[in-house]
């Protein structure tokens, strides 16, 4: 899914040399669940169940929050 890519790839592009290796390894996992699902979350149209919904969840999701526009 091409939105998912642009986000996920955003997040790791700018991120990627400051996450840990269990950072590295939650972020496997949630590329390897269903593009819509993490889209939902990602997008705000869903809240993540509690077992997902971690720092590196939030870390992504705020990467992408912007309170004005975009220059």
């Amino acid at each position: 899914m091409r939105e998912l890519d642009i986000l996920m790839g955003g997040f790791v592009d700018a991120r990627l040399d400051g996450l840990s290796e269990t950072d590295l390894d939650e972020l496997e996992a949630l590329l390897d669940l269903p593009d819509a699902e993490l889209l939902s979350w990602l997008a705000g149209g869903a809240e993540p169940p509690p077992e997902r919904d971690t720092a590196l969840l939030k870390a992504i999701i705020a990467f992408h929050t912007h309170d004005g526009p975009i220059h």
